[in-house]
């Protein structure tokens, strides 16, 4: 490239093209605050369509919003509105804290949040109090000393006990609240003197800014996180049965590689990744009243149960697509002879999956399961005769000309050879026999929940499999 030059009004480059001319390129003028605009502009827009898009996909991230605006707007009546305000005079901005950090999105959520700092800050106002009638008769000298180490005592028992599982799962925040409403009174007791009255005032407040997201969660477009937690198990255990499916197509399918992975594969790893959520939603599903079909005392951990065996179910499926997206050389003539079988057991055990959704969904019981799992024990023996007679397979397609010229000592190796090449392809179908036994648990835990949620009966019990049939399932070999 030619060296620059001065032309008039800006700057002139000269580059030589591989033809050996030169053609000059002189910039385009650059306006700063029109290019400042115009990113800003475009960042405005793509802000705004994805925005849109999270509110199209759930409207009701929307509308809590809209909610949390409305309990703001009310929580202010106390400052805006005289007789109010000398009701809780100065304090009334504990009121705004508290609609803020207690609104939370599912009624679960802030029934939870307000419960626990309610009563963390009565219990810890009144317990801030009796320690400083306590300290104030003691003396000027010893007063501070026992304020001192009451604070000392009281927030180090509660920051340890934030360590406890069983407390840090329902009461963590409200152990928080605690150690901060304790020393905020007791250590401003020393230097006010109206300390019951500043209590007061403190817990009215709070109560006020509970109640006020109470009314507006519960009452407006309420979010319940049990139903959030049901409809999550049963949507999952769909995707499981759909991955299932689509795994099996992918490892079995007829030519290797000539087509597309299918899109329910990945299905099942929204089962693997959602444990933090469903523990998070039974936590808050326990506060809820009764509500819908969900009584009081509804089985919520007995979810927890059913999302831990289809994460069972799943952990084997993480295996069986590293099968498949491992380079399998099997021959088509032993992809043949497993194709029907896997693809049956595969298309059975997804079928008692999706009865299972449609069970936990419409929460009735089936007539159907028994009928299906026989079924898929059914297949599952087929499987293990078709391993079983694989040898046997590969030893009839090598022909009687391979078989006299080799003595039948080539033969064998020849066998050898092809289920060495072909073991991921007898590995998957070992995983889709595991994956069968796997989905038996499932049932049993689905079994638990209908009993323990009182599942609709009308279209007949919840039966187990027949004693008969069980006992006539082999016991599972290995190959």
């Amino acid at each position: 490239m030619a060296p620059e030059k001065e032309v008039q009004g800006g700057v002139e480059w000269r580059v030589t093209v591989p033809e050996g001319a030169s053609a000059v390129v002189e910039p385009r003028p650059v306006n700063g605050w029109a290019d400042l605009v115009r990113a800003w502009l475009m960042a405005a827009a793509g802000f705004g369509r994805k925005a849109w898009v999270i509110g199209a996909d759930d409207p009701r991230k929307v509308v809590h919003g809209v909610k949390v605006g409305a309990a703001l707007s009310l929580v202010s009546l106390f400052y805006y509105t005289r007789p109010l305000y000398d009701g809780v005079g100065g304090w009334a901005m504990w009121a705004v804290m508290t609609v803020v950090v207690v609104f939370e999105f599912t009624v679960g959520g802030c029934l939870c949040k307000g419960f626990n700092r309610a009563m963390a800050t009565v219990t810890a106002g009144l317990l801030a109090v009796g320690v400083h009638w306590i300290a104030s008769r003691a003396g000027e000298t010893a007063e501070p000393v026992i304020l001192s180490a009451s604070v000392f005592v009281l927030a180090s028992a509660a920051t340890f006990s934030r360590f406890l599982p069983a407390i840090k799962a329902r009461f963590d925040y409200g152990i928080t609240i605690f150690i901060l409403t304790f020393t905020f009174v007791a250590v401003s007791g020393y230097r006010v003197d109206r300390l019951l009255h500043l209590a007061q005032q403190r817990a009215y407040t709070i109560v006020i800014g509970v109640g006020i997201c109470l009314l507006v969660c519960v009452f407006i477009c309420p979010v319940w996180a049990g139903q959030e937690l049901h409809l999550l198990v049963s949507g999952n255990m769909e995707k499981l049965a759909d991955s299932l499916e689509g795994l099996a197509e992918e490892c079995f399918m007829e030519e290797q590689g000539k087509q597309l992975p299918s899109a329910k594969s990945p299905g099942y790893k929204c089962v693997l990744n959602s444990k933090a959520s469903e523990d998070s939603q039974a936590n808050l599903a326990k506060w809820e009243p009764p509500h819908g079909r969900f009584r009081f005392r509804h089985p919520w951990s007995q979810y927890l149960k059913v999302a831990a065996a289809m994460r069972y179910c799943a952990y084997c499926m993480e295996a069986l697509n590293g099968c498949v997206a491992s380079e399998i050389k099997a021959s088509e003539k032993m992809k043949s002879h497993l194709r029907g079988v896997c693809v049956k057991l595969s298309s059975d055990s997804s079928k008692v999956l999706k009865e299972l959704a449609r069970s936990i969904r419409s929460m009735e019981e089936s007539r159907s399961i028994p009928c299906l799992v026989t079924e898929m024990k059914r297949g599952a023996q087929e499987l293990q005769a078709s391993l079983r007679s694989l040898p046997e397979q590969l030893m009839s397609a090598g022909g009687e000309e391979e078989t006299t010229a080799d003595g039948g000592g080539g033969e064998t190796q020849r066998v050898t050879v092809s289920l060495m090449e072909g073991m991921p392809i007898i590995t998957a179908a070992c995983l889709l026999a595991e994956v069968s036994e796997r989905v038996e648990g499932v049932v049993e835990a689905v079994g638990a929940l209908a009993a323990l949620a009182r599942f609709d009966r009308k279209k007949a019990a919840f039966a187990s499999v027949a004693p008969q049939e069980e006992s006539a399932t082999p016991q599972r070999q290995e190959v």
